[in-house]
């Protein structure tokens, strides 16, 4: 520990002398010490062994305390007192302004998906000598706040659009490792720009859960929705119908691509996946309709994928009700797909996850960081595209009177 009773400046020259490996960090120390020592001084009303009739207290030693700079780590002698206490808040508050970069990095890290263990050799190569899972954990609970403001935001305005899915996440619940389902929205708002709705855990992914978090969605003011797009759960159909009613309901073609072919024989897979293409390439929404028509009568060599695709006409041509610039981005869950393929990109690293806070800690962080580029990136669609869509219930009605009639810009 430092003796009190030397100078400064004796301090200094001695360390200096002394030929020690990290130099700053020896300083640092012994200077922080000093300003705790004579902190101590003052309670006291007398210097260290001083004899003082105005002294109120007596020093009794030093207690180590662990203190992690961006210097590296050190072990600090902090005072003691004979009669009450001394803690220097100025120094060793938790995250006190100086050390916010230090949390910045361990919280950036686990954020890109950085496993506890490299982040252990990650904070080794900024100088701390050891930091344990609960103490990343404990850092990485910075995000807690932004996170839980994130998913809490408004949703004012309306949103034309939504994509829904939902991806599985394995953690640690009740001593087992169990598979949980994370459910998470996506929308264009009225301005063009894509934003993420919502996030949420569930045990499963059955209609109750899906309900509960297209419920509240509208609680924060989900509204305007004029077209849902997701796969075929059976469970999410039911609630996308139950709690946005009036809304179309896209069934992702890559999805319902997947599931025709499998009732095709291989050697004529190739085939088929390119006459479905086909149809999608069509210049409006009458001829999408032929096309797929068309494509059931030269499937009649298997029943099972022709009966699948005509009994799926509605779901997977709901896209052509909608203005045509907008088509690629809303006949398939694409769009959701590419940005959970980088939620996956964060998780694989951590692989199991400790508890369901956690996953909403890092995916709902990896969202929060995608919903601000989206914000300041170029519109996803425009304004004009946007309020021709909002009118698809008036045009759709005028189709059921005059046959197929696209939407201004459909066939363009």
């Amino acid at each position: 520990m430092v003796e009190a009773s030397m100078d400064v400046l004796g301090i200094l020259r001695k360390q200096i002398e002394d030929t020690e490996p990290d130099i700053l960090r020896t300083l640092m120390q012994s200077t922080l010490e000093i300003l705790m020592a004579a902190e101590a001084d003052a309670m006291c009303g007398a210097s260290y062994r001083e004899r003082s009739e105005e002294r109120q207290n007596h020093r009794n030693g030093y207690r180590p305390r662990p203190f992690d700079t961006r210097l590296g780590s050190m072990t600090l002698g902090v005072p003691k007192l004979r009669h009450g206490n001394y803690y220097p808040d100025w120094l060793l508050q938790p995250r006190r302004r100086v050390e916010k970069a230090l949390v910045a990095v361990v919280a950036e890290a686990y954020v890109n998906g950085v496993s506890t263990r490299r982040m252990e050799k990650l904070v080794e190569a900024l100088g701390i000598k050891s930091l344990s899972k609960s103490q990343v954990s404990e850092m990485a609970r910075e995000l807690d706040q932004v996170v839980a403001d994130f998913r809490s935001r408004p949703l004012p305005g309306g949103y034309t659009y939504m994509w829904v899915d939902a991806l599985a996440v394995r953690c640690r619940e009740g001593g087992r490792v169990v598979s949980v389902c994370v459910m998470i929205a996506t929308g264009v708002s009225n301005d063009g720009h894509r934003q993420i709705l919502g996030l949420d855990v569930s045990t499963s992914e059955d209609e109750a859960s899906w309900t509960d978090f297209l419920r509240g969605l509208k609680d924060r003011g989900l509204s305007g929705v004029k077209l849902v797009i997701s796969d075929a759960h059976k469970g999410l159909k039911a609630a996308i119908a139950s709690e946005i009613p009036g809304a179309s309901w896209q069934r992702c073609r890559t999805h319902f691509a997947r599931n025709m072919l499998c009732k095709v024989p291989k050697k004529a897979q190739d085939f088929v996946a390119a006459a479905l293409r086909t149809v999608f390439d069509q210049p409006g929404k009458k001829e999408v309709h032929e096309a797929l028509h068309h494509l059931v009568g030269q499937l009649d060599r298997f029943p099972d994928a022709a009966a699948l695709l005509e009994n799926a006409t509605d779901d997977i041509l709901a896209f052509a009700d909608f203005p045509r610039g907008h088509w690629k981005q809303i006949w398939s869950n694409n769009p959701q797909e590419r940005l959970n393929k980088e939620i996956r990109r964060r998780t694989d690293v951590v692989g199991i996850f400790p508890n369901r806070e956690s996953i909403i800690r890092l995916i709902g962080a990896v969202l929060c960081e995608q919903n601000d580029e989206w914000m300041v990136s170029r519109c996803y669609m425009t304004q004009e595209t946007l309020t021709i869509a909002a009118q698809v219930d008036q045009m759709k009605q005028e189709s059921l009177t005059t046959g197929f009639t696209s939407l201004p810009g459909a066939a363009a």
